[in-house]
């Protein structure tokens, strides 16, 4: 049997430390076309039978004189050096996810060695004293005035991920109204539908614009359809594919114009990316809780940029009530939607907050939109259909045909489309190089005669160049 030592040796340079085969496997299936063929049109479903992970690095158990020689410990620091150069590469080519990645927490990495857990209710202290409870709330009430609500008036905790922040709002609208229908945009997040799904509840799918913003005729109609019924509203303050923002003023005008008095309705904004660009955007709609709105929530991994997933959910007091229980283990009071919850997130969340404030995320948006301009512009003159919405940093454009492509430059994709997604970690060098690459690939794809498709029913007739609408 191999030493590690010797173990050692086969890490060559191209090692990735995270794909030590296993059982080879064939593709996965798509549609019937292997994920390694590409092709385009129509939708795109993964067909399971069994786990398709071709990889995985084994967990080998200690020598029994390891202890003497170190070979474990050598082994695993060069597993992770590896790991560690296959991160640095992958980020340079990271483009399709609203991930900011452009940040530092070395200052933080003397609390690393602590176990903090923020278990049950921020505002109040329990039996654990290794949390962060104090960093939570500072960081709540920051976000509480950003979108304009008294102290008094809120309740909120940092969550795990922007979909548990879903989850809580739509929890705190079934809660509030039992019997209510869930009113969401056929764009919304899939965790809006999972929502549905977890908690039984009658959901309504309305249609969206061509933009992705949703048709609030459609909603109408809906409405109307079930006036007997509490209405409880998703509204996306910037949908996942195309980055479009619901119109809050007209959801609720649309509520009013139904019949749904404030006390028969519950609005929660999921505004995971572009709910904390919005506020420095100029002529932006506001979101903010002096709008009878129940709650909102961003992901604090996205636009801010933290090495975990992590949210933030607030709502209002007066609702919270129907969540809240005391917890005699706890010697605290819990409504959240986990138990344990990572005491760390909320530290990253004050330190960036502390040194960007508001005026440093302003600066950030308006380079995040400007780039995203920029973009567009760049496909556009290149021949390549592509749309960009007013408010968004999020760039949609023609789906690549090469799948090999999509996952080098790690491409979020639906049907016929694919986005870029503009952070601040994103530069023109980053646009450039990624612009040329697809420019030069889509040479050899449609060498053969071949024509791109047509997104006009994707992206509308006026940002459609395909050679039928140029």
């Amino acid at each position: 049997m191999a030493t590690l030592i010797e173990k050692l040796d086969i890490l060559s340079d191209d090692f990735d430390p995270t794909a030590v085969v296993t059982e080879p496997l064939p593709p996965p299936v798509i549609n019937g076309i292997g994920a390694d063929k590409g092709g385009g049109g129509g939708e795109r479903e993964m067909v399971l039978g069994r786990n398709i992970h071709t990889t995985s690095l084994a967990v080998t158990e200690p020598e029994v004189n390891d202890e003497f020689t170190g070979d474990k410990e050598a082994y695993m620091a060069s597993v992770l050096a590896r790991y560690r150069k296959t991160l640095v590469e992958r980020t340079k080519n990271h483009l399709g996810y609203p991930y900011n990645l452009d940040f530092d927490y070395g200052a933080l990495g003397q609390l690393q060695h602590f176990s903090i857990n923020n278990l049950g209710d921020p505002f109040i202290e329990s039996n654990y004293g290794v949390h962060s409870r104090p960093f939570e709330v500072g960081v709540l009430d920051w976000f509480a005035r950003l979108w304009e609500i008294e102290r008094d008036d809120y309740w909120g905790y940092i969550t795990n991920c922007g979909t548990e922040g879903n989850l809580h709002g739509i929890l705190v609208g079934r809660e509030m109204f039992p019997d209510g229908i869930l009113y969401a945009s056929r764009e919304s997040h899939y965790s809006v539908f999972k929502a549905a799904r977890m908690y039984r509840m009658e959901c309504e799918k309305v249609d969206t614009l061509m933009s992705g913003e949703i048709d609030c005729d459609d909603l109408r109609k809906k409405l109307l359809a079930n006036k007997d019924k509490p209405a409880i509203l998703n509204v996306n303050i910037g949908t996942t594919v195309k980055g479009a923002v619901d119109d809050l003023d007209l959801v609720i005008k649309t509520l009013e114009e139904c019949g749904f008095s404030h006390d028969r309705f519950y609005i929660h904004c999921d505004g995971a990316l572009f709910g904390l660009m919005m506020p420095f955007v100029k002529r932006a709609p506001k979101v903010t809780f002096n709008k009878p709105i129940g709650s909102v929530s961003v992901s604090g991994h996205k636009f801010v940029g933290c090495p975990m997933p992590c949210g933030v959910q607030i709502t209002r007091m007066e609702h919270i009530k129907v969540l809240s229980s005391n917890v005699e283990y706890l010697a605290s009071r819990d409504a959240t939607i986990m138990g344990s919850r990572n005491g760390h997130a909320p530290l990253f969340l004050w330190y960036t907050l502390n040194r960007k404030g508001y005026k440093g995320f302003q600066k950030e948006v308006q380079k995040c939109l400007r780039n995203a301009h920029y973009l567009k512009d760049r496909l556009r003159e290149a021949g390549i259909s592509a749309m960009l919405n007013e408010l968004s940093s999020t760039v949609v454009f023609e789906r690549p045909k090469d799948e090999e492509f999509v996952r080098r430059w790690q491409l979020a994709c639906q049907g016929d489309i694919a986005h870029v997604v503009v952070m601040p970690s994103v530069t023109i060098e980053k646009l450039d190089n990624f612009l040329k690459d697809l420019v030069k690939h889509r040479l050899i794809w449609y060498e053969d005669g071949s024509q791109p498709p047509c997104l006009a029913s994707e992206v509308g007739t006026n940002n459609c160049i395909c050679p039928a609408h140029k």
